[in-house]
Parts: structure tokens; C-alpha cells; sequence
């Protein structure tokens, strides 16, 4: 789950909660369809997009938490996001409010988990870490692998999952299919291991939709005849990314590249659909 979807069920072990979710939109509106937030008598949980669209939603909900009785109703609401809100977006938000309390967070805690892109990350540097901490904040599976111990900070949300390999690349035949592998270890030796295994992998399985390597042009030309000589075609290494990051983003600083790194991933995930 999302650490705002756990911040939102330990909250409500101890006190009730009006879910605001986006049932559907019609035309251009701030947030799709599955956007939620939680509406607690002195705090919010998450967002539905913001501005009066979510000041009517956040109103609403406060009176449905202060109606008297135990069986609280919930209900419906379809705001147009036009001049009487403020809002220019033109289209229409139709919005689920929804009393809940502990008894429901099972329930919730399925409906609220979202689907996730596996990706693997190889080496634990700075920029690895830099990139953990930015992937771990979006719908993302991490597999975060590295061949040295001690290297993976604590407290790490459950969808991020630490791996100790020696040899490193010896982990590549056990990714989850459909993983995008990231591969910036501590050193060219490591990198270069195992980006031939994930090469040896794809010509047979063809399961790893996206290979990145951290790297100048001038690394990936010198990997490039290293791996023509073991035999690797220029149509298998054109599924290579290196270097790594959206173009027209200046900086070598790890977080830099890690939010550069991060959205490459973003419209790999927007390309397949997950």
C-alpha cells in the first residue's frame, strides 16, 4: 500500500473517517478515477485534486461525520468543475463519501492498494539511494539489490523489498517477469555482470520490458563492444538505456538524477499500461 493509505488506517484504528473517493469524471478534471482522500474531523489524508472542487468535498464530508447516530449514510456528489467552483477545468468530478471506521480497514486496505510496476534496482550508492527514496513514494514494486551488506537503510515501507546477492547478478534469473531493472552498482565490473545476465535473460524469456544503466555515452560505447563480442546483436542492445533519465535535465547531484531516473520510469509505466 501507499504511505498515505497506512497513515490513513492507523488514523482510523483510533477514530472514524469519511472517505472522499472519485467514482468517475467526465471531460478535463485534476484527479481520475480511484483518487481518494480521508477526511477526519481535524485532518486530511491524500487529495482528490485540490482548490474548491475539494473544499465543497471536505465540507460535505465534516457533516456527514458530525450527523448524529450510529448508522451514518453515505452518499454521492457530482460537481462541475465550472465558474460556480472557480475551477476552469470544465469537466465534471462525481465523488463517493463513505462513513468508515476500524471495522472496514481490511475492506479498505484491498480496495486502496494500488497496482504497482515491478522494478529491480541494482546498487545501493547514493544515487540508489536517492532513487529508493523517490520510487518508494510512487506505485512502484522495488526490489533493491545490492552485493555488500549493511547497505539498505531501516523502516523501509513493505512494498520495498532489500536483497543481499553475491554475486550480484546471480539474482537476475529470480526478477519477477515484467520487471524494469535499473542497474547503477558500485562498480563498472558489477554493472556490466549484470547487465549480460539481463541480456542473456531477454533473448531467451523476453520478460524485461526496460534495461537502464547509469552511465555516460562514453561507458556505453566501451559496455557496447564488450558485449558485440559476446555475441549480442545491435537490435538486443537497442533495448539498452543508457544513459538513464529524461533529456533536458542538467545536474549530476544522486537526487538529480533520481527524480530524472524516476520519471523515465513514469512514462515507461504510462507506455505499458500499468
Amino acid at each position: 500500500m501507499s504511505p498515505f493509505a497506512e497513515l490513513f488506517l492507523a488514523r482510523l484504528a483510533i477514530e472514524p473517517a469519511v472517505l472522499v473517493q472519485v467514482q468517475a469524471t467526465e471531460g478535463s478534471a485534476p484527479r481520475d478515477a480511484g483518487a481518494w482522500m480521508a477526511v477526519f474531523a481535524d485532518a486530511l489524508i491524500g487529495t482528490i485534486g485540490g482548490g474548491h472542487l475539494e473544499f465543497e468535498a471536505i465540507d460535505r464530508a465534516r457533516a456527514l461525520l458530525n450527523a448524529e447516530g450510529t448508522d451514518k449514510p453515505s452518499e454521492t456528489m457530482r460537481l462541475a468543475l465550472g465558474p460556480s467552483l472557480g475551477q476552469c477545468c470544465g469537466g465534471v468530478v462525481h465523488l463517493r463519501l463513505e462513513c468508515v471506521t476500524a471495522a472496514a480497514a481490511t475492506e479498505l486496505r484491498r480496495r486502496l492498494d494500488v497496482e504497482r510496476m515491478p522494478v529491480v534496482l541494482f546498487g545501493g550508492g547514493h544515487v540508489g539511494h536517492a532513487l529508493a527514496d523517490v520510487l518508494a513514494r510512487l506505485p512502484v514494486a522495488l526490489h533493491w539489490i545490492d552485493s555488500r551488506e549493511g547497505i539498505f537503510p531501516t523502516g523501509l515501507p513493505t512494498h520495498v523489498v532489500c536483497e543481499n546477492s553475491e554475486p550480484v547478478q546471480a539474482a537476475v534469473k529470480d526478477l519477477a517477469p515484467g520487471s524494469c531493472v535499473l542497474i547503477m552498482s558500485f562498480s563498472h565490473a558489477e554493472d556490466l555482470d549484470v547487465l549480460t545476465q539481463c541480456l542473456a535473460r531477454q533473448r531467451t524469456a523476453q520478460d524485461l520490458p526496460y534495461i537502464g544503466l547509469i552511465g555516460s555515452k562514453t561507458k556505453w560505447a566501451t559496455f557496447r563492444q564488450r558485449l558485440e563480442a559476446r555475441s549480442y546483436s545491435a537490435e538486443e542492445l537497442a533495448h539498452v538505456t543508457c544513459p538513464i533519465g529524461v533529456p533536458g535535465i542538467d545536474g549530476k547531484e544522486p537526487e538529480v538524477i533520481a527524480l530524472a531516473v524516476a520519471a523515465q520510469l513514469l512514462q515507461v509505466r504510462s507506455a505499458l499500461k500499468i
